[in-house]
Parts: structure tokens; sequence; C-alpha cells
């Protein structure tokens, strides 16, 4: 529970120093290593081990059938010797085996099994190590894979590819150009079956992506205004992003390959019947009108949960647009009588805003709503690439007191492009370079320029590609803001979009604008390469500021919130903007909280309090 983990922060942050010094690098993992089952070309995870046992043969000398356990279509094998008496570490990218009986992990070589028509997170499998199995040999049958567990495997073994080798890793994958070529190169190694006759299998293997939706994650479109070719799509990726979920799902221990224990702020994933239909373009699904019960009630799977990709937020979702924002809401877990909905009193109307909460990430990243759609977004959420005229980006997380610091590498600037870069508040205009209007503060790439109110004055030299810009920011403690809580969103309405829930809040700017008073002693400081160009600005507007990213053209930059800064600054104290991730945790946790303890809406009260 959020509380839980909030508690838990609280406690972890206490004595820690802002500001931490790197650690040395560690050194990269070692790239996966299948078997080459396939062409001279793209990825080829075991060179030069030639080519697979033909299903049937055995390539062990010393290894004898197991023709009573092996039907069509399998293999089976018992090994000589070996010792499973060892419990050895998880060692992913490499062919691992679990026991069916003991659950341990062991890697091929431990046994000396032959790995030839074998891949790395296969799941077609059963072995029992020499410690568990009757005969004292291990056992090891190589099963029939079915068109899930190749596309599992599939995109497992991609996954692990882009991590080791990529600098910005994908979790998404093209069907064409990535997923189908893997699986056709390697298809010997994934299955014991014959390949079959008729080309037809491509199409099999989008329909099961499609239809797995607890497993696989489907994006059919780009993103409006996105760069990607459309033939690049529809892109599939694991929903669960710990490889090392992945096994055999031996009955006795019901392993289920799609749970996960990370990417939900409740520290688990949530079963979903589907995500709907993909593609931006389709309105929000009553835009003025409520979500109601008897669309989403308790006995619907995304009231009582709802599965979040690995990076936090769903693939398609509503933009902060047009006067609107769209909070992503899930249940709250800790609201008072929710099986009254079910009641038929209640059907038709619309759900209650206090029995949700925000859904909020534990990690600081660039956020995918609150942004111009037509900025390109990395799939680590960390590197942002511009299109057109200046637009804008924010962070997913902001603050209201203390003082933060955050990094910006300029990865790549063409002569004709620009970058605005520096701070904003919540109703900064996206569609407008950041410092356009009262809610923004920026720093601009062309002559080194600071801007606020589309005033722009001299501060200090330009920057470019290769430059590590520092941001810091100094916000009083003893504000109306600093010491207000997180907007719980619960009086909110709800509305459903793309089969997630979302609080619609309308922005009132002209009175925003009229009610904005300055913050004394309040400063932003900008850095160049560890260098302090001085106090851009001080007794700044009062309120909440998220690091925030505009573009002009083609320019591509990325960012980093700590904690381990490239030029982390000696001369001040500070706190990485990467610890507000918890923080916004410990915050929104206490509002839910007060708002529970405080408030009675249509009959309902919160539970007493428990000794």
């Amino acid at each position: 529970p959020r509380a839980n983990m909030a508690a838990a922060a609280a406690a972890a942050s206490e004595g820690t120093e802002p500001g931490p010094e790197p650690p040395p690098a560690p050194e990269p993992p070692a790239p996966p290593e299948p078997p080459n089952c396939g062409a001279e070309s793209g990825y080829d995870p075991f060179p030069g081990r030639g080519t697979p046992a033909l299903p049937g043969a055995r390539g062990l000398l010393g290894t004898r059938p197991v023709t009573d356990a092996a039907g069509d279509g399998a293999e089976a094998m018992e090994v000589q010797g070996g010792s499973g008496d060892e419990e050895n570490a998880r060692q992913l990218g490499e062919i691992e085996l679990q026991c069916g009986i003991c659950t341990k992990w062991f890697t091929a070589d431990t046994f000396g099994i032959d790995t030839t028509s074998c891949l790395p997170f296969m799941t077609n499998y059963s072995f029992h190590c020499n410690v568990c199995h009757h005969s004292g040999n291990t056992y090891f049958l190589r099963k029939q894979a079915n068109l899930k567990e190749m596309c599992l495997s599939a995109l497992a073994n991609l996954t692990w590819q882009s991590r080791t080798q990529d600098e910005h890793p994908k979790t998404m994958f093209s069907k064409d150009k990535d997923i189908i070529p893997f699986i056709d190169k390697y298809w010997e190694c994934m299955t014991t079956r014959q390949r079959p006759g008729k080309m037809t299998w491509p199409n099999n293997i989008v329909k099961t992506m499609c239809k797995e939706r607890d497993v696989f994650l489907v994006k059919e479109h780009p993103d409006p205004g996105s760069k990607d070719p459309e033939e690049d799509y529809p892109k599939f990726g694991l929903l669960d992003q710990d490889l090392a979920n992945i096994g055999p799902a031996y009955d006795n221990q019901k392993q289920n390959n799609a749970v996960s224990t990370s990417g939900s702020l409740n520290g688990k994933f949530f079963a979903q019947e589907g995500f709907g239909h993909f593609g931006t373009k389709l309105p929000l699904q009553g835009r003025g009108r409520n979500a109601s019960v008897a669309s989403v009630c308790c006995s619907d799977p995304l009231f009582s949960a709802q599965r979040l990709p690995p990076h936090g937020y769903p693939l398609e979702h509503p933009f902060n647009k047009d006067g609107y924002r769209y909070i992503l809401a899930e249940p709250d877990p800790h609201a008072p009588d929710p099986e009254k909905l079910e009641l038929d009193c209640w059907a038709g109307k619309p759900i209650p805003g206090d029995l949700y909460r925000a859904c909020l990430y534990e990690r600081v990243l660039l956020a995918l709503h609150d942004r111009a759609p037509q900025l390109k977004i990395s799939d680590d959420r960390l590197t942002v690439v511009g299109e057109k005229g200046y637009s804008m980006v924010r962070a997913s997380h902001g603050v209201r007191k203390g003082a933060w610091y955050f990094e910006i590498s300029m990865d790549e600037m063409p002569p004709d492009t620009a970058a605005r870069l520096g701070w904003s508040q919540p109703l900064g205009n996206l569609q407008a370079p950041l410092g356009y209007d009262k809610f923004s503060y920026s720093w601009r790439s062309k002559k080194g320029t600071k801007f606020h109110q589309s005033i722009g004055k001299h501060y200090s030299s330009g920057y470019g590609q290769g430059d590590v810009l520092g941001f810091y920011i100094n916000l009083p403690e003893d504000t109306e803001t600093a010491k207000s809580l997180p907007d719980t969103y619960k009086d909110k309405a709800l509305i459903k979009f793309k089969s997630y829930l979302y609080f619609e809040e309308k922005d009132f700017v002209d009175k925003a604008e009229k009610s904005l008073k300055q913050a004394p002693g309040s400063q932003i400081i900008f850095f160049k390469n560890g260098v302090s160009q001085g106090v851009a600005f001080k007794d700044i507007f009062e309120g909440v500021y998220f690091p925030a990213i505009s573009l002009y053209k083609s320019c591509t930059v990325s960012i980093n919130f700590g904690p381990y800064f490239k030029y982390p600054p000696r001369d001040i104290t500070y706190h990485p903007m990467s610890d507000m991730g918890w923080g916004a945790v410990v915050e929104h946790t206490l509002a839910d909280v007060l708002y529970h303890v405080e408030t009675e809406v249509d009959g309902r009260r919160s539970p007493p309090w428990e000794p």
C-alpha cells in the first residue's frame, strides 16, 4: 500500500545528505547468449556455435532418451554428473533452467547440458536437478512451445539485447522489423515443431499478442506528430519488464509469468481485461460527462485494479490541452464502503471521485501526458526530440519548497535549432517556449538569454551540443504553497479513456495569473558544465515548479534527475529531483488520509480508526 511505502520512504530519507557523490560506474552486463540457430544476420546471441541439433537428436555424450516422458515433438534427456547442491544467482541473458521441484535456478553449463537448441528466457521445458530427481541424474525435457511462449521468449531476448547494447534501451519492438525476423531466425531454438509450410504464422503471432493483454503491451500507431514511420507499427512489448519473472509455468508453484512486484504505486500489477483499441485521435469518452457506475463498478476488473506499462503510464492517454488537464487515477484501497456502488440505486450515476486517487509513479521522469503531442519522448522517458516550432514538456513531479537540482545534456543540436530550458508551473503553456508566460522561467541556448513573461534579458554565453547544464531552484519553506499538501483531485470528475480513468481538471489561467504573488528569498541558478552562471531569477512567483524543456525544431536533449550528476554543484546544498519521487508519495498519502478522515461524501463515512 502507498501508506506503507510512504512510511518507508520517510524513514529512509532521514539523515541523508543532498547531492551525493557518484559511485564508480559499474561494468555493463554481458549481452545475452542464445545459440546460433539461424542465418548470419541480425541478432546472433551465440556466434560460432554452429547449427542447432535437429529435433530428437542428442548432442551430449552419456545421455539417453526418456521415451516414457516425451511425447510428439518433445526432447528429453538425463544427464550424468553435475551438482545441484549450490543455488546459483540468476544469470539473466544466459541459458538458465529452473528445477520444477526445488524451484532453484541453474545455468545449463552447471550440468553440461547441450544448449545448441536452446535460448535464454525459454519457458517450454521441464527440468529436475540431480538432487531432486529420483534417479540421481539431471532430467531435462524440451517441450513444444505455443505462440504465446515463443512471443514471450522473443520479446525477452530483444529487451535484454536492447538493455545491454543500446544507449537508450527500448521496451517496444516492431512486429515486422524486430519480432518476426527474430522468431524466423531462431524457430528451431524456440520450439520442437517444424516450421509451417505456409507463411501464416506471422499473422497468428500478431493475433496472439493482441489477445494476451495480461502479458503483452500493444501500440498500433505512432503518437500524433511523431516522426516514427507508420510501417514500424504495430509495436509490442512485455508488460512485466522484470525478466527474472520469466520461467516455466510449473503447476506446483503456480507461477504466473505476467505478474510483477513493481511498476504500480501499490507495489503490484493489477489485472485488466484489455487496453481497448489504440489511436489517440478518438475523442475522450464524455468530456464534460462523468464515467458512470454502470460502465465501471466494483465488479469491473478496471475498478478493482488496473495494469500499467513498465514506465508507469498508459501508452495511449489524453494530453493536457484545450484548458483541461488529466490526472491518471487508480482505485483508492482506503476509500470507505466501495461495495455500496454495487447497489441498484447507484446504477448510471457518476462514480464518486473519493473512491479513486492520483496514480503516482515512484520515479521522476518526463511526463507523457503533460507535453505537446508533437514532442517525441524516448522509451525510458529521459530523452526528448523537438519537432517544428517551440513546444514544451514538463517532468512528472514538481517541487513546492526547498532546494532542488537536475541536469540536462545537449545530445544533438543542429545549427537551425534552439532550446529553452528551466522551470515551469503546471499552467505554463505547452505550445509555446518556456518563459513565455508568468508561470515559467527559462534559459535559451542562443546567446544565453534568460526569459520570463516573453521578456528576454542577457544572462550568460550560449550553450550547444555536448554541453551539460545544471538547473537549481530554491523555494522558501514559509509560503502558503510550501505549507500546503497536494490536491487529492477527489472532488474532480472522472472520465474514462482507453480503459483507464482520469481526473479531469479545468484550468483557470486568468484567475491563477491574478492570484500570483512573489516568494521572497526564492531564486533560480543555471550551471554550464559545472560552472555557475550566477543568479538568473530571484523572488519568483510562488507555486509548484516542474523541470521543463522546450525545443525548437529537431534538437535532442536528455535529462538527469539524479541522484548522481556529471557536475554536482560544490558550493550549494540541494536535493536531487529524483528524491521527489518518494517525496510525492509521502505528500499524497498524507493528503488522502486527511481527506478520508475529514470528509463525508453522500452518506459514506470513513471507517473508525482501529487501535
